[in-house]
């Protein structure tokens, strides 16, 4: 039966909403003990439950005051926890095994963490250096930056690495030279950013500049093994070699494990055509990791072009072992039996690797040489369908059907290819010697062969046999065969004096001797006339 509840009672349930009046209690309780929690935390499970606390009252519901202080104290301790599990992480490097999970946790708490408090600088900085590892979202590095970067904070050492890290993210080099520079007025000492400027001008060519930055970054932090082999680098292109080798020994004596420094000793030597001295460095370096399969590639190539081609298959059939199907090896292998004209062989050794724009281009070759040379248009067709624009394949193209007499589509391609590639010595030779020598009256042009010749002369300091045969044949095309003669004879002093090269040299000097121009016509790389 329904009856009226004495007044007094009525009036207080009416002025106090029951819902409300219980909410804000229980998330306030949350709130107290998260607050307790909080000052006395000493680990990560302590932060795990004031963050659990905080959440349930945030969850629960709490007054307009008390809201603002918990999502100021969550805050608070999800920039905390993410930062210790940040810090741990970068300490320990991607290689670290924990490194992974480390991130994978921190990374939530610092962007929840600065979602509701942005103007966190400090946090945002972990959370951009994390993102840029390997793994990370440049995307949401540079936004991280970005961010940070907006607010006003008095620490110039912060804002120095913000901008040293915005300028790792940054293209256009302008604007990266402007970061690093700001960076440095900020923090002169950051030798960060004097790395990345160092390189900056390096990549510029403004190679005194990267050396002082390099020189001030080693003053700053003397045991940086990147830094002396940045250096060694480039000291190598100004050609200073000795002061090279002195910043890789040094790098040495930093790390006496690591191989990059002996390495990179070997191809200095390599710079300086010293195979003896890079072989030293590379048995060193095989003496410390005889599974490398780099050191095992370097040696055999160094091995390779000392003409020691027994000891550099062993090392490819040795890179071979430990890797059957090394694309690298594979493809050094097929050079080593093309040098010694096993062609066969060599193709075989391609056609086990996939058919990408590498290995099509070095089959298309290896036809080429063996004569093969309808194979090798098919293959330059394939690689063109991947990259229509490839000056080398329209190039091959154009050589292939040269030697095939068909001079007409030789032209043709190597029209497009001069398109792509106008100042590559071979193929303005090659042009030019068809435009010189082609029996065919009107595909023959001597002005434009002289000029092409004379460029491609010009290009190679006038040293390659080849090209001075070129031009030879140009000059004699347009009716000056004494000047012919001069070149011809030029050639005949820098030939090594012998074989089918020199012979075909002193063919062509008895046609400029008697006033004739030389006329070639090839069916698969052969003469199928003698010149007229």
């Amino acid at each position: 039966m329904f009856r009226l509840l004495p007044a007094p009672l009525a009036l207080l349930l009416f002025f106090l909403p029951p819902v409300v009046v219980w909410a804000e209690k229980d998330g306030l309780g949350d709130l107290d003990r998260a607050t307790e929690a909080k000052l006395t935390a000493r680990s990560l499970e302590d932060l795990d439950r004031v963050i659990d606390l905080l959440d349930r009252a945030l969850e629960k519901g709490l007054d307009e005051g008390n809201t603002e202080f918990a999502r100021q104290l969550l805050a608070a301790t999800l920039i905390q926890r993410g930062s210790v599990r940040a810090q741990v992480a970068l300490r320990l490097g991607t290689e670290s095994r924990q490194f992974d999970e480390l991130r994978r946790l921190a990374v939530p708490d610092l962007e929840r963490g600065t979602d509701l408090d942005p103007e966190q600088p400090d946090a945002l900085h972990h959370l951009a250096r994390l993102h840029l590892l390997p793994g990370g979202d440049p995307e949401r590095a540079a936004a991280a930056l970005e961010k940070a970067l907006a607010f006003d904070f008095d620490d110039p050492t912060l804002r120095a690495n913000l901008l040293t890290l915005q300028a790792a993210l940054e293209e256009d080099p302008e604007l990266k030279q402007e970061a690093l520079d700001e960076a440095l007025r900020l923090a002169p000492d950051e030798a960060a950013a004097l790395r990345m400027r160092a390189l900056l001008h390096a990549d510029h060519d403004r190679k005194d500049e990267a050396l002082a930055d390099f020189n001030r970054a080693i003053q700053l932090e003397p045991g940086h093994l990147p830094t002396y082999e940045a250096k060694a680098a480039l000291l190598s292109e100004m050609e200073r070699y000795d002061e090279a080798i002195l910043a890789l020994d040094r790098a040495q004596e930093i790390d006496p494990q690591s191989i990059f420094p002996i390495l990179q000793k070997a191809r200095v030597h390599l710079l300086q055509e010293n195979h003896a001295a890079a072989l030293h460095e590379l048995d060193r370096a095989h003496t410390a990791e005889p599974d490398n399969l780099g050191v095992l590639m370097l040696r055999a190539g160094v091995y390779a072009e000392s003409d020691e081609r027994e000891k550099a298959m062993a090392d490819v059939d040795a890179a071979l072992k430990l890797q059957p199907e090394y694309p690298p090896a594979k493809r050094m292998r097929a050079v080593l039996l093309a040098d010694e004209e096993r062609f066969e062989e060599a193709i075989a050794e391609l056609r086990a690797l996939p058919d990408n724009e590498t290995t099509l281009l070095q089959l298309a070759m290896l036809h080429s040489a063996s004569k093969q040379f309808d194979e090798a248009l098919e293959r330059y067709d394939q690689l063109l369908k991947l990259q229509p624009e490839s000056w080398i394949a329209l190039r091959g193209r154009g050589d292939a059907l040269l030697n095939l007499g068909k001079h007409a589509e030789a032209i043709a391609e190597y029209e497009k290819a001069l398109k792509q590639k106008p100042d590559e010595p071979g193929l303005l030779n090659n042009f030019a010697w068809v435009l010189a020598t082609s029996p065919q009256d009107e595909l023959r042009d001597g002005e434009r062969a002289l000029q092409m010749a004379t460029e491609a002369g010009e290009l190679t300091e006038y040293r390659q046999v080849h090209i001075l045969s070129t031009l030879a044949a140009a000059y004699a095309e347009e009716g000056d065969f004494d000047t012919a003669l001069q070149w011809i004879d030029k050639a005949l002093e820098i030939s090594p004096g012998e074989g089918e090269e020199y012979e075909h040299l002193q063919k062509e000097r008895r046609h400029y001797t008697e006033n004739q121009p030389f006329r070639e016509l090839l069916q698969n790389g052969e003469p199928v006339e003698e010149p007229l």
